[in-house]
């Protein structure tokens, strides 16, 4: 089974879930929904919104609340887009303008709070102490990492521990999240509750991982942006962490100044270069395979079942995707 398999399967869910998330956007203040519509219309796989609803039919329920709540985790999400790309001055989103350069950064910033709120709003009439909990811890940890990530821009000696901090908490703790409400809603006992936790943890971060590997080797029409973003943007990711760990005293000389003195026209082909020899994007491929390999290892609690396949699909697809 691959993703395209599994959405096709879940197609009908994926729909309603669309609708649910557009309610999300529902203001008479016009430019909620205008903004609303143009980050719906730019795409995406909804692979949160996917994994939640196969966390909880692996949890034995099928209920409609998990539509709702699987809209409420992608509108997080997508508050935290709107958000991301006005702290990072991105100039594309998938392909598109993002929604900052349309109607301002004060606009989209407030946008994105009232999805916030409003996502959070709709998850308390669900009467579920449990999962707001979660929704509530994932939210203050993306924040954090946010923040976090701020402090080490530019810096070339943050830690492969620290960068790991940082995408557990922005990408890593949404995911869990949705994993973790599936299994809530099916009353999982303790332990697999937490081992579906532990596997969207896992998968979130190589995901995360996948995905800045992605910013220095993808096609750029396919991946919606500038290759090299993340280092014009003064973020340190793990290619660049494993190839100042790897690299010759002179050569990380020139990277530091790289990174210091700020992007120039011919520093990102000198940067693949330094990638080339020193196998970075592979060492970096590999940590990833062994973080889906660990998180696939976390449902060997879970009895063979579609479900379980379906999840390890996505799993697989997140780190594949650019390959």
């Amino acid at each position: 089974m691959d993703l395209q398999e599994v959405l096709g399967l879940y197609e009908p869910e994926l729909r309603i879930i669309e609708d649910r998330i557009k309610e999300l956007f529902k203001s008479n203040v016009s430019p909620i929904p205008l903004v609303g519509e143009h980050l719906i219309e730019s795409g995406g796989k909804r692979l949160r919104p996917l994994l939640l609803i196969l966390s909880a039919e692996i949890a034995g329920y099928k209920g409609d609340v998990r539509l709702t709540l699987a809209g409420i985790i992608e509108s997080i999400h997508n508050a935290s887009l709107l958000h991301d790309d006005v702290i990072d001055g991105a100039e594309v989103r998938r392909g598109k303008l993002p929604a900052h350069s349309i109607w301002g950064n004060q606009v989209v910033i407030l946008v994105g709070d009232f999805l916030y709120s409003n996502a959070l709003r709709f998850a308390v009439m669900q009467k579920n102490q449990k999962i707001m909990e979660a929704l509530s811890e994932a939210t203050t940890r993306m924040t954090e990492g946010e923040i976090l990530q701020l402090t080490k821009i530019g810096d070339p000696d943050i830690t492969e521990e620290e960068y790991l901090n940082i995408i557990s908490a922005k990408t890593g703790a949404l995911i869990s999240a949705a994993c973790r409400i599936g299994a809530i809603l099916g009353s999982l006992p303790e332990d697999k509750e937490n081992a579906l936790s532990r596997f969207g943890m896992k998968t979130g971060i190589a995901f995360q991982i996948a995905d800045d590997i992605l910013d220095y080797m993808a096609d750029e029409g396919k991946l919606g942006k500038r290759l090299g973003k993340d280092l014009r943007e003064g973020k340190i990711t793990l290619p660049i962490i494993y190839l100042l760990k790897t690299a010759a005293d002179t050569e990380v000389g020139e990277v530091k100044g790289i990174i210091k003195d700020g992007f120039k026209k011919d520093d990102l082909k000198r940067i693949l270069e330094f990638f080339r020899k020193h196998n970075v994007i592979e060492l970096s491929f590999k940590k990833a395979h062994h973080l889906i390999s660990d998180a696939k290892a976390e449902l060997a609690i879970f009895s063979d079942s579609p479900a379980k396949e379906a999840l390890f699909a996505v799993a697989d697809h997140m780190l594949f995707r650019g390959k």
